[in-house]
């Protein structure tokens, strides 16, 4: 018997399962192909347009409906064995504890921990993949997934409906999502949110440089800094998180009577 946390694919929420890689055929397609050769403007950028509109539309249809939910990001490449794993995985289980959602890229590593906490948890488990030529599969733990091909659009997803991002672990994509929050935060594209580095070992060679070349030759302002907050306790995330979030609803209900 299985046990009562592991996934039920019938109790899957999924937008497009799977993506084909570029170039290939569906089944229906082929049921329904003539034949002729395809026009080339359906290969075209104004065309591509429409499958990029699809997508945003796809991610806010699906994802609008979220209560207050929290990014993770960290490596694919983490296994199970690996403490950062076992961190993610109760970090998703405490955030759904504490009230909110949490979305993930909804591939393995990292990913698979964060959100297989958040279903352990019984809460929402977000998986945004995206199509890459090695495939990365939709881990087993999400509860609402969506299936991406343009980077872009799957950023924008994790950036509107998260009220932190919590970062562990990582390689370049990991430093790709990072740094592109905090460049939104820091240019107040983005509301300033809980940017929370998970793993103070890890990240130390980061904020040294950070510290050092960027801050001393003027790259970044000092109160640049502020918007990262580093920690090993999954505790402490949680707070930290729970305190913003509190600060930020406080505000909104505030703003709200100054306008009645």
């Amino acid at each position: 018997m299985a046990r009562q946390s592991d996934p039920n694919p019938e109790d899957r929420q999924t937008v497009e399962e799977a993506t084909l890689p570029p170039g290939a055929t569906t089944a229906d397609e082929s049921l329904l192909q003539r034949r002729f050769d395809r026009p080339d403007f359906l290969h075209g950028d104004p065309w591509r347009m429409w499958r990029i509109v699809s997508e945003f539309v796809q991610g806010f249809d699906t994802l609008a409906g979220l209560p207050p939910a929290v990014t993770i990001f960290g490596s694919a490449r983490t296994q199970p064995s690996d403490p950062f794993y076992e961190q993610a995985r109760a970090l998703g289980a405490e955030l759904v504890k504490a009230g909110f959602a949490v979305i993930t890229g909804g591939g393995p590593g990292i990913m698979e921990a964060a959100n297989r906490g958040a279903w352990d948890a019984k809460g929402i488990s977000v998986g945004l993949n995206i199509e890459l030529p090695f495939e990365q599969g939709t881990n087993p733990y999400v509860s609402v997934a969506i299936s991406f091909r343009y980077f872009f659009a799957r950023k924008t997803m994790f950036a509107k409906y998260a009220e932190a991002f919590v970062v562990f672990p990582g390689g370049f994509g990991t430093l790709d999502e990072l740094f592109e929050a905090l460049t939104l935060i820091q240019t107040g594209k983005l509301k300033h949110f809980p940017v929370i580095l998970f793993g103070s070992e890890y990240w130390k060679g980061l904020i040294d440089w950070i510290n050092g070349p960027m801050l001393t030759e003027s790259k970044i302002s000092a109160g640049d800094i502020t918007l990262l907050s580093i920690t090993d306790s999954v505790q402490e995330v949680v707070n930290i998180i729970t305190a913003a979030h509190r600060a930020a609803t406080a505000s909104a209900g505030g703003l709200a009577a100054t306008a009645e």
